[in-house]
């Protein structure tokens, strides 16, 4: 299996799939191999698939992109969680001072710690290193750096529509992204 540019691989069992509840809100994004185990189990059924077939000595089957647990199963935490990961993916792997998004990117505290700035989603910001150490220990406003994007706590729908791209278009009306669906 190889790797893609952003250092993950890029194997067809790795292709995201959504995952929706029984009554169709959506649960989580998986891998596409952990779909298939769901939907061998019966624990799953079939929405809509990719255009790839895959193949095992035994069987065939279309490559799932949008799968329905078979039982509705309570959802107790909604709320996305604050990692470095999610962090990245809310600002679109982009700086939010520059806007670059080819660098390594860090994280950075709009309100400085040293100030009482805490580690949430309301004062964390990506940001490439450069525009990190120029803000330094101030606030944007005191180190005359504005922000692109104030920094907000994302909902699940919107973490979940962060994974969709051309090749998901079947996954919109499920995240609330066509109109009168």
């Amino acid at each position: 299996m190889s790797n893609g540019s952003n250092g993950r691989p890029n194997g067809i069992l790795n292709r995201y799939v959504l995952v929706l509840n029984q009554s169709y809100e959506p649960v989580m994004v998986t891998n596409a191999k952990r779909a298939v185990i769901l939907l061998i189990l019966e624990k799953a059924e079939e929405v809509v698939n990719y255009k790839e077939i895959i193949h095992s000595t035994s069987m065939q089957m279309p490559l799932p992109s949008v799968v329905r647990l078979s039982r509705y199963v309570p959802v107790r935490n909604k709320e996305v969680v604050l990692t470095r990961k999610n962090l990245l993916k809310r600002d679109n792997h982009c700086c939010q001072y520059c806007g670059r998004t080819s660098v390594a990117l860090t994280i950075d505290h709009v309100i400085p710690k040293q100030n009482g700035g805490r580690n949430s989603w309301d004062n964390l910001v990506a940001a490439c290193h450069s525009c990190n150490v120029r803000k330094g220990n101030r606030t944007p406003a005191e180190a005359s750096m504005d922000l692109l994007i104030p920094p907000f706590k994302p909902s699940r729908i919107t973490y979940f529509q962060k994974f969709v791209r051309k090749h998901q278009e079947a996954w919109k009306p499920y995240l609330y992204m066509e109109p009168g669906v």
